[in-house]
């Protein structure tokens, strides 16, 4: 299934990218700080209404030399192990630092500790493990909850609730081990079940959180909603959000956290690419770029999801459409089929959007692909570069060199 619902990404307003990116070496990631403060607004507007604290998932989005322009409309961070903890901790210092992983390792636990405020642990089993500590550390110990109820149609890959999930509590497994003294080392409880979805979902969700766990929430002290809401795409349901924030607050007096990842960064970067060669195969024009989706967008593939492109079309859209692949020896290494109103001709340069989140956090250097470089936008002071990488950074994750 191809999920198709990503917004247009266009922040450009009137200028010119071919004259703004023009002296940027292609492949580059152009993260977008004045999008990204957009969002964050936003997300900040709810919070302020509601009461509710946001967090920021950093498996989305990560990019920490924006952390500062963010901190704002932040209440801190949601990490998913012992690294994002940490670069939570250092890097918005002063914020929350919340952690979930589906299982802990014992060499990492006490480091954990060290970074956390918040940690949320996947099953009793894990709670009984580590709970005992991470309470005595003074730490808030929630359980992720699993309510068994799927909104997401065609992509199982990211759904928690589908059947057999490793994720989340089920009511049988709480009612067969969680004993009282696991009981009591709960301060709150946690889902996640969504993916870039809309209130709606959210709603159909707190219902069978409701009926699967009401009991025990007003013994709880937080709620937290995790991830998936889509909030900062265009026609998105706050006033409904905000019902759900309201409805969970009055109804078990519990404080209510949202850790959105793609939110925060949704429409605020881009991905610039140029045409290496062109070729033909049974009558479907081809155009290779020095970008790839299975090295610098691996959700294309995952998702997957078409991405937009500036001045593109859908295939047959315009006169001439060409399938766009990367370098790599993967034959499935393929963006998307896009059209255009003129021939596309070797040196082209194109611009992909909505390439902030799952991009730089998640690329890979498969075939010994370089990593783009990263450049920011800046609201006030124009491009400066992040940072760019080399054959060190290949080399390094496969080895020491040293005998």
């Amino acid at each position: 299934m191809t999920i198709d619902h990503r917004p247009p990404f266009w922040g450009l307003g009137e200028k010119n990218p071919a004259e703004l990116f023009a002296k940027i070496p292609t492949p580059a990631y152009i993260l977008d700080e004045g999008q990204l403060l957009k969002n964050g607004a936003l997300l900040s507007s709810v919070a302020e209404k509601t009461g509710a604290k946001m967090l920021l998932a950093q498996k989305a989005f990560s990019n920490f030399n924006l952390y500062p322009a963010m901190a704002p409309y932040l209440d801190g961070t949601e990490a998913s192990g012992l690294f994002e903890a940490r670069l939570g901790a250092e890097e918005m210092p002063g914020k929350e630092v919340h952690v979930f992983c589906a299982g802990y390792r014992e060499r990492d636990f006490e480091a954990i500790l060290g970074y956390a405020d918040h940690i949320v642990f996947n099953s009793p089993g894990q709670l009984e493990k580590f709970g005992f500590r991470a309470r005595a550390a003074g730490k808030s110990v929630g359980l992720r909850i699993n309510p068994e109820c799927s909104t997401q149609e065609g992509h199982a890959i990211y759904d928690p609730c589908a059947p057999g999930s490793r994720l989340g509590t089920t009511r049988e497994q709480w009612d067969a081990q969680m004993t009282p003294a696991l009981i009591s080392l709960l301060d709150g409880l946690h889902f996640h079940t969504l993916c870039e979805q809309d209130a709606d979902a959210l709603e159909i969700t707190l219902d069978a959180v409701e009926e699967k766990f009401g009991d025990i929430l007003p013994g709880m002290r937080w709620l937290n909603f995790g991830g998936g809401h889509h909030i900062t795409r265009p026609n998105y349901d706050i006033s409904r959000l905000e019902r759900c924030i309201l409805r969970a607050q009055e109804h078990w007096g519990v404080e209510v956290y949202l850790e959105p990842g793609e939110a925060w960064a949704l429409n605020a970067g881009y991905l610039l690419t140029s045409v290496l060669d062109l070729t033909e195969n049974g009558g479907t024009k081809v155009a290779i770029l020095d970008m790839s989706a299975a090295c610098h967008t691996p959700d294309v593939l995952e998702m997957p999801y078409r991405p937009p492109l500036l001045g593109a079309g859908e295939p047959g859209e315009k006169k001439y459409t060409y399938r766009l692949g990367g370098p790599t020896c993967l034959s499935g290494d393929i963006i998307g089929d896009y059209s255009f109103d003129m021939p596309l001709k070797e040196g082209d340069r194109l611009i992909f959007g909505d390439m902030a989140i799952y991009t730089t956090c998640k690329n890979n250097t498969f075939n010994g692909m370089p990593l783009p470089d990263i450049w920011v936008w800046k609201k006030d002071e124009g491009l400066e570069k992040s940072t760019d990488f080399g054959y060190d950074d290949f080399k390094i994750r496969l080895g020491s060199g040293k005998r």
